[in-house]
């Protein structure tokens, strides 16, 4: 058998991407999908929308008419009559699972519906017994300055950042004191702010809600036994409409507390202390999500290995050292369970939002025309002409 094969357009693709980084995440989905020669729907984000503008202007110079379109408006409003005609052929969505999982359901054909999902993750940051040796200082200083920024990097509002924090118990009180002295000092403020280190670390959130939402997960921590150890700790600054807030560092932590388990997506930051390796190998075999892990150690031993091995069929990347994030865009970029659905890399991405197409022929003879056809064929034939 001979064969030509190349990746072909599935059909209509409806795209949302999230607020937290409007530009990056979703055109890390829309333009592949552009590439393979899809017909796209965008959906404009209510908060980040204006990001999109210019955008709009380049597309439309350089791409043919209906290439790409632009819906505007409350996602409630406008998203169930696109997914309830059948047009839609692709779902590429990044946001949360509740909400995609209602996008799915108003699919009149659901089987048939391609699904690209980017959803929650409750990435865990572990620090091994090991790195709290005096000898082994400056690599739990290395590993501090990796949790305070993969735990307040655009304040927490990643899917990728470190949503929870497990220290072995006999250093959990001091990690915490030192994570929070880093914490005290970050520049809370305006994102245009300056100060004399530079411009603020910690900016606004984007609405009232996920305030309210945050304060809800702090005073159920508290009322369950945990205590905010770091200096004004979930305040928010600027008065009763400011979205402002102060990073909270809750400390000690357990499975009684809703933070524990739930995606915060926001400068909440739990540090819960272990007895030992299994439980936290548990918590990861028993969650809901299965993004990202972030493992802190100097020794590459048994134990770290056993956990490498644990984890091996619960995340998508484990990290060593360093704190959870999607780059580079070479490496693929996957989850589990209800933190994704798909791989997003350069490669990837455009094997997602493609079907790979085979036309192929066998000889059975000296007379058979097939690869006639099939040479005659590709020289006419725009799908199956070269693109280099």
């Amino acid at each position: 058998t001979r064969a030509f094969g190349r990746g072909a357009a599935i059909g209509i693709m409806l795209c949302l991407g999230p607020f937290n980084y409007p530009l990056n995440e979703t055109y890390a989905t829309l333009i592949p999908a552009l590439l393979m020669g899809n017909v796209v729907v965008m959906k404009i984000p209510a908060v980040g929308g204006l990001v999109h503008l210019l955008a709009m202007e380049a597309f439309s110079k350089a791409l043919p008419p209906g290439a790409i379109n632009f819906v505007s408006g409350g996602g409630r409003k406008t998203l169930p009559p696109l997914m309830s005609s059948g047009s839609i052929d692709v779902l590429a969505f990044i946001g949360g699972s509740r909400a995609a999982d209602i996008l799915i359901r108003q699919h009149p054909e659901p089987h048939r519906l391609k699904v690209f999902l980017q959803l929650e993750a409750k990435n865990m940051g572990i620090f091994l017994d090991d790195i709290f040796a005096p000898e082994n200082a400056a690599a739990l200083n290395r590993a501090i300055e990796q949790a305070v920024t993969g735990t307040l990097s655009y304040n927490g509002q990643r899917c990728t950042a470190l949503k929870v924090l497990f220290v072995p118990r006999a250093h959990a009180e001091m990690f915490a004191n030192r994570y929070s002295e880093k914490i005290d000092e970050l520049r809370v403020g305006l994102p245009w702010q300056t100060w004399g280190e530079g411009q603020s670390q910690i900016t606004p959130l984007p609405n009232q809600g996920r305030v309210s939402y945050m304060k809800d997960l702090i005073a159920d921590a508290t009322e369950r036994g945990a205590k905010i150890i770091n200096t004004k700790g979930g305040v928010v600054v600027g008065g009763n409409n400011s979205t402002l807030m102060v990073p909270c560092v809750l400390y000690p932590v357990d499975q009684s507390m809703k933070i524990y388990d739930e995606e915060q997506f926001g400068p909440v930051i739990p540090i819960v202390p272990y007895d030992d390796v299994d439980s936290i190998k548990k918590y990861a075999r028993d969650g809901k999500y299965g993004q990202q892990a972030s493992i802190f150690t100097t020794n590459g031993n048994g134990i770290t290995a056993g956990i490498l091995d644990a984890f091996a069929t619960v995340f998508g990347k484990i990290n060593i050292n360093s704190q959870c994030g999607r780059s580079p865009d070479t490496l693929p970029f996957a989850g589990r369970r209800s933190s994704a659905m798909g791989v997003m890399s350069v490669m990837d991405s455009l094997k997602e939002f493609s079907v790979p197409t085979v036309i192929s022929y066998k000889l059975s003879g000296a007379d058979d025309v097939s690869e006639g056809v099939a040479i005659n064929a590709q020289s006419q034939s725009k799908f199956m002409k070269s693109i280099i």
